[in-house]
């Protein structure tokens, strides 16, 4: 069974950074693309950034420039780099991942979400 776990959340002043990580474990064929979602309290979650196979990018207008996606295949794993952080931008982070594994293919993994915290 494929699982994602996550780390790195945590609090940081305004304008400061963090990385965050998710990997993917199971018997996992390919990872198609990768995303990282965010939703604080009383709001949707929303698609911050996400990344294809072959290393196309997203990033939603509130966090380009600042957050950088990336991946790495032989390790399944996507990191979300965050820079120049805002009080707007703490939430909860959930990465998200299209496998195909040996259950088969499903854009429907998730990570168990990690808090990030922009406070002075």
């Amino acid at each position: 069974q494929v699982q994602l776990v996550e780390s790195g959340g945590g609090l940081v002043q305004p304008g400061g950074s963090l990385r965050l990580s998710c990997a993917a474990s199971g018997s996992i064929f390919s990872i198609n693309a990768w995303g990282w979602y965010r939703q604080a309290p009383g709001k949707q979650r929303d698609l911050v950034a996400a990344i294809t196979t072959d290393g196309s990018t997203y990033y939603s207008d509130s966090v380009k420039g600042r957050f950088i996606i990336s991946r790495d295949n032989a390790e399944n794993t996507v990191y979300l780099q965050m820079n120049s952080l805002k009080p707007k931008d703490a939430a909860v982070y959930n990465c998200n991942a299209d496998v195909c594994s040996a259950d088969g293919c499903s854009p429907n993994y998730w990570g168990q979400g990690t808090q990030v915290t922009v406070s002075s």
